[in-house]
């Protein structure tokens, strides 16, 4: 709403005649009230319209002035949107270029195509089997694709069975099952054992039964893959309980931070390596740690016995291998281990490598020092390897601590943030720690099975992720893509997380989350977004019967209740754990309901 300004006071001219007078004296009083209407404070407030008594609800602003919201119902999206994926809409593929498979990147729809209206879940849909039952089985109404299941029959990555989705541990280079695999791995890999890996990248997933079972030996992986015809390979892993995130290699570089995890993985996900220069090799070496692992497994690792089932012939695999180990060496990986279907290279962290590629007839070339090794929010991949600094050597794998270690111990890179010291670190985790124990008072059902996948919507060092390190959850650190970048730091403590702009939807299907935390998300950014639509996204990745809890200034908890109860949230205020005025929280539930098939705006 807008703020009108007190009308001046007007002095006329006390020489002029009495009627010219009182006509001066209307004029200009009329002339200050219209300049009082369009010189008014302008604050960016959502507005809502209350379904039942249409009253308007009046709230007082932090400088005093009366802040007015109208409240308005949301309708019930058609049921064809149950599966809304608002930036990976394939509805819109046909808009977008085939080349290197940018439809399915993100394309985020214009303002004015923004749905508003709540997703509804699919029919027959329950609330999810709990964490850790869920690893293994869901139920089949809340994720019903019956293609995944067919066309993956044969390589046991589920299977349908009753009202659930079985899921064995089955893939395609996982002939004796998932477990057997990584074993494998491990042998090959020993700092898989000793907390030196920790955080790991999946590039095409499939259901993420990789990152499922990493989880039990102590290594978080972020599973990627995009909405493709496999359908719902994201969606499947989040309805495990395990960490994953809609993505692809193609354009554009992935929303994490260069030199950030310890481990990448590629099992048989089709991503032509050798093709285009290299340029997707390039984005893995980017988001690496220095002595960080990359593995493959699949075409064209072992192609001496398998070439036959790839339907090609062993020179042109033969070719393809070779030409991905020069690639790679010239990327400065060092083949690191090598035995079966599995491939481990190793990213050198030795500046005397790197120094080569400054020649001018290398390639790929060492990045330009002007090119933001971090910038990754849109940011088109480039044809060049981007060299580590030497000022943070201290974060290469063989430096950093290790885990559980290192979450506590100040990042090096700390130091590349504005107003980032140990101080300030060592502060952030004390208050986080204080927070976590007020919250669980608020919310007991934080650190019991009812509360899985997590998003902490706008974090600073991951302080909150790190607080609740010991309960049965995960969290999904989210730094703004417009903020102060302290991501690397959110990595290098062992947790996870992504750069994201609130003014768009996520990377995820509905219903994927059971907890949303934000810290002052509305105070930082409504001058940028529509809050109305932060909420709208917020209620369609929160699984039905998941909670919220806002933090924020006083200025706009009113308001968000009253739009969070026309999205069907049950809402209450409580004071933080300092009490006071200028800030509260604000603890709300979504309802589980089902769609009466209206039709969507």
């Amino acid at each position: 709403m807008k703020f009108k300004d007190e009308k001046p006071d007007v002095h006329p001219d006390k020489k002029a005649k009495v009627l010219p007078r009182m006509i001066l004296v209307v004029a200009l009083c009329g002339f200050s009230f219209y300049l009082g209407g369009i010189f008014c404070s302008n604050r960016n407030i959502v507005e809502v319209e209350n379904v039942k008594d249409v009253k308007k609800s009046v709230q007082t602003s932090k400088d005093g002035t009366p802040l007015q919201t109208k409240s308005t119902a949301f309708p019930e999206c058609t049921i064809d949107y149950q599966d809304y994926t608002p930036c990976t809409d394939p509805r819109k593929w046909k808009k977008y270029g085939l080349h290197r498979l940018t439809f399915m990147e993100r394309h985020c729809p214009p303002p004015f195509e923004k749905k508003e209206c709540l997703v509804p879940p699919p029919n027959g849909y329950k609330p999810p089997i709990k964490w850790p039952k869920s690893r293994d089985e869901c139920w089949y109404r809340n994720v019903p694709y019956d293609w995944i299941n067919k066309q993956k029959s044969n390589q046991n990555w589920l299977r349908k069975q009753g009202e659930k989705f079985l899921f064995p541990g089955g893939g395609t280079m996982f002939p004796n099952g998932v477990s057997a695999y990584v074993d494998h791995m491990q042998d090959l890999i020993p700092e898989m054992k000793d907390g030196t890996v920790r955080t790991a990248i999946d590039t095409g997933c499939g259901v993420a039964s990789w990152g499922g079972d990493l989880l039990d030996r102590g290594i978080l992986t972020v599973s990627l893959a995009p909405r493709d015809n496999h359908e719902a390979q994201v969606q499947f892993a989040l309805e495990r309980g395990i960490p994953a995130i809609l993505g692809i290699i193609s354009t554009q570089r992935l929303p994490f931070p260069s030199n950030s995890f310890d481990m990448a993985h590629c099992s048989r996900c089709l991503i032509p390596w050798t093709e285009f220069g290299g340029i997707y090799l390039l984005e893995v070496h980017r988001i690496l740690r220095p002595g960080g692992f990359w593995v493959l497994s699949g075409p064209p690792v072992n192609y001496e016995n398998h070439w036959k089932g790839w339907n090609t012939t062993i020179g042109e695999q033969r070719s393809d291998y070779e030409r991905l180990q020069e690639l790679l060496t010239a990327m400065c990986f060092k083949l690191y281990n090598k035995k079966g279907d599995i491939a481990v290279w190793q990213k050198d962290s030795d500046d005397s490598c790197y120094s080569k590629l400054a020649t001018p007839d290398a390639y790929p070339p060492k990045c330009d020092d002007s090119l933001e090794p971090d910038s990754a929010w849109y940011t088109p991949l480039r044809s060049c390897t981007v060299a580590p600094n030497p000022k943070n050597a201290k974060s290469d794998l063989e430096s950093i601590p290790k885990w559980p270690e290192r979450l506590h111990v100040t990042p090096a890179r700390i130091a590349e943030v504005r107003g980032g010291s140990i101080g300030a670190f060592k502060h952030d985790g004390s208050m986080w720690k204080v927070r976590a124990t007020h919250y669980k008072k608020l919310v007991p059902a934080i650190g019991t099975d009812k509360i899985r996948n997590v998003m902490d919507m706008n974090t600073v060092y991951g302080g909150f992720a790190a607080a609740v390190i010991d309960d049965p959850l995960w969290v999904m650190n989210v730094v703004s893509s417009h903020g102060v970048n302290t991501l690397p730091v959110v990595y290098d403590r062992g947790l996870i997380g992504t750069y994201h702009d609130w003014c768009e939807a996520f990377s995820t299907y509905p219903r994927t989350y059971d907890l949303l935390h934000l810290d002052g998300l509305f105070t930082a950014e409504s001058h940028r977004c529509d809050m109305k639509y932060v909420l709208l996204e917020m209620d369609r990745i929160l699984r039905p019967t998941g909670y919220v809890i806002i933090r924020e200034s006083s200025y706009f908890v009113d308001s968000i209740a009253t739009i969070a109860k026309n999205m069907r949230w049950d809402c209450r205020e409580e004071d933080t754990e300092k009490g006071g005025e200028k800030e509260k929280i604000l603890i709300c539930q979504k309802k589980l309901w089902y769609s009466s098939n209206q039709t969507s705006r």
